[in-house]
């Protein structure tokens, strides 16, 4: 499955060179027996047992088995104020960020209130010139639509200054998001957000697109109570998980069980032929099978290519995408995404070429972060470069773009252990005027800095993050469930690993065992072809974007997959990490 995840290798780095260490997942003898006893074949249940699934009830995913709307704190107040302000003719305006997850929580909000009667269009910033949330600006913008309220998604948290705004202008604001609150909340008309004080909702990992969901469900139960669906049809929400799943997947939140039920029933949906327009156009220009979708495929096949459009252009190409119904526009935004994606991807590798050199020259090894900057970086693609170079090297990194103004806009990702908007809240406090504006959650975060405090800023992070963190916390684990007995890889073992919603949280599974390589070509000019020798079983294998041999025989960490190709479906290995077989840093 061309681009299904992360690229593999054996982790080297110019700054940092220390191999991971394999750690094997535990799994509660009581729990895995439980598991069995259950129906649960052993082999799942070890997998499942290591993941905290106590009985295999909690396997199921039926929709039924939601949290309940009520905790939500705010969520009933603005399905009081929205369902009257549908009665009333009132004029709505979404203003989304530009990311995945925003853009699948917009197209929610705009499918749902369209279906509910209301009067609703959407804006979504563009991140070059307005950059993140609900500024001044953009709300000078909407002003021009004449809005009766602005109704926020996956943002709006911390856009204390945009709400003052909206409300000068007489405008009132609808918050529904899902990152951490700052110190001082925006004078919104109503917050829906589970992690803001005071909200009893037990998930507190929402995505934006899950919270907006969410929303629309108490609105939808309002206007029920209302008798607004006394003459007509009670539109069903469920049409829309799809695109909740896309989006909280897009966005790597964790995967609890709420979120996993979220992601499975969509998936449900886009194998059943249901899904959106745009999100069936997307598979195939991808040349994946709706049927077979899995979370891999939301994640790193439609995931990416919705993303495209707010990195590199304008998001308001991929909103158009998910509310319309018209297969033949659909299509032609899915090959415009497509394309955008491509060039995202060689932009990219442009990117992470100068990087890997910059770190090449003389640097401490004992250092706790990467701060980096190059002028010709772009702004639209610096979170992804952080992110492979927090991969790479298992360091906080923060990546920064040039922007307007003699600003430079930076994007962060974090390793477990330290919480990054809460890291950068630190170094804000201590250092006042250092940080012009930030905001994020524990894994993601993003900032803009003055272009002449580069240095300051990148000691003053290095000397919290220092202060967070232990030299412990800088040893990449990676966790595997076990071996893999070779009777056990099989193309039905692989199918039921595929059905479950992996993600954040709730790992895909990941074995370690040896390997022969038996052979290995370069097809296609720049992919290495492999055959890999194991007992009397040999799998195919393919490595993608890299053409140098692998040594005869290896040490693996893997995972199962199902290969399709013209119309035939075989098992194949993953590689995510290997060594030669003698190397010793593995055991």
């Amino acid at each position: 499955m061309p681009g299904a995840g992360p690229e593999p290798h054996a982790r080297t780095g110019p700054a940092f060179s220390n191999m991971p260490r394999i750690v094997t997942r535990a799994a509660p003898p009581d729990r895995e027996l439980a598991l069995v006893r259950q129906g649960v074949p052993a082999l799942l249940a070890r997998i499942y047992a290591a993941r905290g699934i106590a009985a295999a009830s909690e396997l199921a995913h039926p929709i039924d088995g939601l949290l309940p709307v009520e905790p939500l704190r705010n969520v009933d107040a603005i399905a009081v104020i929205l369902a009257d302000a549908i009665r009333d003719g009132r004029r709505l305006l979404i203003v989304a960020d530009y990311d995945a997850d925003g853009a699948t929580g917009c197209a929610v909000g705009v499918r749902a209130l369209r279906a509910f009667g209301a009067e609703v269009d959407y804006l979504v910033p563009n991140r070059f010139d307005y950059g993140y949330g609900l500024t001044p600006e953009i709300v000078r913008i909407a002003a021009e639509r004449k809005p009766n309220f602005i109704i926020t998604v996956d943002n709006g948290i911390a856009s204390v200054e945009g709400v003052a705004e909206a409300k000068r202008l007489g405008i009132d604001v609808l918050v529904t998001d899902h990152h951490l609150p700052g110190t001082l909340l925006p004078d919104a008309l109503c917050i829906v957000n589970p992690n803001q004080a005071g909200c009893a909702f037990p998930s507190k990992c929402m995505a934006g697109v899950g919270v907006m969901f969410y929303v629309m469900l108490a609105l939808r139960a309002e206007l029920r109570r209302r008798g607004a669906f006394a003459s007509r049809g009670e539109p069903n929400l469920a049409q829309l998980l799809d695109l909740v799943a896309l989006g909280t997947v897009a966005d790597v939140v964790r995967l609890d069980r709420n979120n996993r039920i979220l992601v499975h029933q969509g998936l449900r949906r886009i194998r059943a032929g249901k899904a959106s327009s745009l999100v069936r156009a997307l598979f195939r220009e991808a040349g994946r099978e709706p049927m077979r979708a899995s979370t891999s495929d939301l994640g790193f096949v439609a995931g990416p290519r919705l993303n495209a459009a707010g990195r590199l252009q304008d998001m308001s190409l991929g909103i158009d995408g998910l509310t319309t119904d018209d297969e033949t526009l659909a299509a032609d935004i899915a090959r415009q995404l497509n394309g955008l994606n491509r060039e995202r991807r060689e932009i990219e590798a442009g990117m992470q070429e100068t990087a890997l050199a910059a770190l090449e020259e003389p640097r401490d090894p004992a250092s706790f972060s990467l701060v980096l900057f190059d002028p010709g970086w772009h702004q639209g693609v610096i979170g992804i470069l952080a992110s492979r170079l927090k991969d790479r090297f298992h360091r906080p990194v923060i990546a920064f773009a040039q922007g307007a103004n003699g600003e430079l806009k930076g994007s962060g990702r974090s390793i477990p252990g330290l919480h990054l908007r809460d890291a950068l809240d630190l170094v804000a406090k201590r250092h006042p005027g250092l940080i012009l504006r930030f905001g994020g959650h524990a894994a993601a975060a993003g900032l803009s800095i003055s272009a002449y405090h580069l240095e300051d800023f990148a000691a003053a992070f290095e000397e919290t993050v220092r202060g967070l963190l232990t030299p412990a916390d800088l040893e990449q684990l990676i966790e595997i469930d076990g071996s893999l007995p070779a009777e056990e890889a099989t193309l039905d073992v692989a199918d039921a690993l595929e059905q479950e919603p992996w993600g954040q949280g709730f790992p895909a599974p990941a074995f370690f065992d040896a390997f022969e390589v038996v052979d290995q070509r370069i097809v296609g000019g720049r992919h290495l072809k492999l055959r890999l020798g194991r007992g009397r079983r040999s799998f195919g294998c393919i490595l993608f974007g890299r053409t140098d041999p692998v040594p005869k025989e290896i040490r693996a960490v893997y995972r199962l997959a199902v290969n399709e190709f013209n119309g035939s479906r075989t098992l194949e290995v993953r590689l995510d990490h290997w060594t030669p077989l003698a190397d010793p840093a593995w055991t």
